[in-house]
């Protein structure tokens, strides 16, 4: 065996340990890394996105987990004139980016707030709709992140969940659909395929 082929042996090993760790001790994407979510995200598009999520003018959202505004610019836009959007993240980094890049678009409708998504810092029925992409399988206790987002949603609410194949923390369909379902989220569709969908809910 060549030593080419041994380094690509060996980083490879090494980067489906990583992998496996990441999956084994879930954790949000660090600031330092944000080239991942900044990425482009063929299955999971933001067109597909709005198709399914069907942010309206004048509603308020909330998106968990905004990265660094991949998503957030587009729905903030759709929500305009009165609409708002709340962006939710663990890493003050990361909404710090993302109000940046929305100022820079003149984007003046999007409010961040730090914290945990297993203890949401809003009164119940506050939403009209909520969203996050990538990210449930980032939050250590799915079940308590799910019923938050109940919580927050008004009745008639929805839900819109995405996940792309390959991301160590990748939450298959049928998980996904029965950790809802026990946090009072009733499933209505899916977009995409086991590559990366989105998956939307509405509060039961």
């Amino acid at each position: 065996m060549t030593v080419g082929r041994k380094l690509a042996l060996g980083a490879a090993a090494a980067t489906a340990g990583v992998a496996l760790w990441w999956r084994a001790n879930p954790s949000a994407c660090p600031y330092s890394q944000r080239f991942w979510v900044e990425a482009p995200h063929p299955f999971i598009t933001r067109a597909r996105l709005l198709e399914v999520l069907a942010p309206r003018p004048g509603e308020r959202l909330l998106e968990v987990g905004p990265g660094t505004g991949y998503y957030s610019l587009e729905v903030a836009e759709r929500l305009a004139p009165d609409g708002a959007l709340d962006v939710f993240d663990l890493q003050q980094e990361m909404l710090d980016h993302t109000t940046r890049r929305a100022a820079e678009r003149a984007i003046a409708n999007i409010s961040p707030a730090r914290g945990d998504a297993r203890e949401l810092p809003y009164p119940d029925a506050a939403f009209d709709g909520a969203y996050l992409v990538t990210v449930l399988g980032e939050i250590p206790d799915q079940d308590a992140a799910l019923r938050e987002l109940a919580r927050v949603l008004k009745p008639g609410g929805r839900l819109v969940v995405g996940e792309l194949l390959g991301d160590p923390h990748y939450v298959r369909l049928g998980a996904l659909t029965a950790r809802a379902g026990t946090a009072g989220l009733g499933f209505e569709r899916r977009s995409g395929t086991a590559l990366g969908y989105f998956a939307r809910f509405g509060v039961d």
